[in-house]
């Protein structure tokens, strides 16, 4: 999945938020590293918010006295690439924790061979395929993968819900043909099936193709009153604008990753009047609340992109089990995750005072319970968590909510098609 601002925000993002922390009197360093797509716009703002949540961290004393340093390697969501650049943290840099990557498809070979093997802590913003959760059930993370963004479950989920809202009956696919891509679609399409829509066709989508014509036209055969989008900015530009151009429905339902100003300005907002997203969402709570005055405070912007939350979480609550462990290894800062996100604990906000104030009760051996921008965090067996969900739409200017479902609400509606 990928998430979007504007470049120009983007760039001021990456400006503001990768420049040096605050000096500090500690002489020690303790390194973790990141693994983002910082090569895209939409990339850039995710590494922005995690270097922010290190600089607040260092704000409060760094890690046990020692100042934390993010060495960030750029995945060019590339599988290939990302697997390299965490060979480099990870061998050369010898980090304990890794943040990331984006992408599911990226993040799972980073796993499997990267950092399962090197005894690594790996945790993700915004990775969201159930085939993590899989390879949990089996064992094959050895307890050492967290996500902080909802699994695709959720959100397949969500897109049925709304192509049920709107009446549709017969809806085509498309899909990236990749990890999360074919997670995606596999759901959505039992789901859609599950509650007597028909779908006719689900087609792949390779990237780096000039033209999608013949996907297009497969897919049309079928005339669907509705189309079904799980694809990323340049191939899903591509995609629509040949769909419309073919005299395609305008009726569109996209996923989070499509939530894209490239996308957007792309296709042209004038065809994407009948389009509406879905995408997990930061709950309606104090923390969520404090997390955007927080950011609107060091970016002089709206958190608007998705997956910001989350990666400021997921380095928040990495720094905060290094806090907490015993030693400074990947296997004993994820068996203190638990410690950090108790739901008994202490409630802890992530700026500065909270942050000593965690310090302080982590230190005299008791637990608290991480709040931060979505919401209170609790993992499951697998490093799994749950979320809200929105639906939204595009506008002239970006992108605007248009409903909102709490987590009730969707586990609720989950339970419905497994019934």
């Amino acid at each position: 999945m990928n998430f979007t601002l504007k470049t120009a925000l983007g760039a001021a993002a990456l400006t503001a938020g990768l420049s040096a922390a605050p000096a500090l009197a500690q002489d020690c360093t303790t390194t973790i590293g990141a693994v983002l797509p910082t090569s895209v716009d939409w990339g850039r703002p995710i590494a922005a918010t995690a270097q922010f949540a290190v600089d607040l961290f260092n704000e409060a004393g760094g890690v046990k006295g020692c100042k934390v340093e993010m060495t960030l390697r750029d995945t060019q969501t590339d599988p290939k690439v990302g697997v390299d650049a965490a060979k480099a943290l990870v061998d050369l840099e010898k980090v304990p924790v890794l943040l990331g990557a984006v992408s599911s498809g990226v993040s799972m070979p980073i796993l499997t061979s990267v950092t399962v093997p090197s005894k690594v802590m790996q945790m993700s913003c915004c990775s969201s395929s159930t085939a993590f959760t899989a390879i949990a059930e089996e064992g094959k993370t050895d307890g050492l993968w967290f996500r902080t963004f909802a699994t695709t479950r959720n959100q397949s989920a969500v897109a049925a819900l709304l192509v049920k809202e709107r009446g549709y009956k017969n809806v085509a696919v498309f899909y990236k043909n990749d990890d999360w891509g074919q997670d995606i679609s596999n759901l959505v399409k039992a789901d859609l099936e599950s509650m007597g829509i028909t779908v006719p066709a689900a087609i792949a989508i390779t990237d780096g193709q000039s033209s999608y014509r013949s996907e297009v036209t497969e897919a049309l055969k079928a005339q669907p009153d509705a189309i079904y989008m799980a694809l990323y900015p340049t191939e899903g530009t591509l995609v629509a604008r040949e769909w419309i151009s073919l005299g395609g429905t305008q009726k569109m339902v996209v996923a989070n990753a499509l939530k894209s100003d490239d996308f957007r300005e792309g296709v042209g907002i004038q065809y994407l009047g009948d389009t509406v997203g879905h995408d997990s969402a930061q709950p309606r709570t104090d923390s969520a609340r404090g997390f955007v005055e927080l950011y609107k405070e060091k970016f002089n912007a709206e958190p608007n992109g998705p997956g910001l939350p989350n990666s400021f979480d997921a380095a928040m609550i990495a720094m905060l089990a290094m806090e907490a462990a015993e030693e400074n290894t990947g296997t004993a800062i994820a068996a203190s995750i638990g410690k950090v996100t108790d739901p008994k604990g202490e409630p802890i906000f992530p700026n500065k005072d909270g942050l000593m104030k965690a310090k302080e009760l982590l230190a005299a051996g008791k637990s608290i319970s991480y709040q931060g921008g979505t919401g209170p965090v609790k993992f499951d067996a697998n490093g799994d968590v749950s979320a809200p969900a929105v639906a939204w739409k595009f506008t002239d200017s970006g992108t605007e909510e248009v409903q909102y479902f709490t987590l009730d609400e969707v586990d609720a509606f989950i339970a419905g098609l497994s019934n």
